[in-house]
């Protein structure tokens, strides 16, 4: 299983909100797909898929906060 982490942003930033995912739940993604948008009060970032395989799991919704480091989603790689 291979983790979608919410990734450093930039100097400061400790949380994002999840604008919305570009995949579904058991959708294929590969590698370095943008798989999920998520946004600062400075900026709007993409965060890539870190495997290719199948989207298994969303942890956090569209509209929802996540700091840092915290897992947005599961890949089960192929």
């Amino acid at each position: 299983m291979s983790s979608v982490i919410l990734p450093e942003l930039g100097e400061g930033i400790e949380k994002a909100t999840v604008a919305c995912w570009h995949f579904k739940e058991g959708d294929q993604v590969r590698l370095d797909d943008d798989i999920v948008e998520v946004v600062t009060d400075k900026a709007t970032f993409n965060v890539p898929a870190g495997a290719s395989g199948t989207l298994t799991k969303i942890l956090v919704q569209d509209g929802q906060e996540a700091r840092v480091g915290e897992t947005l989603g599961a890949i089960e790689p192929q």
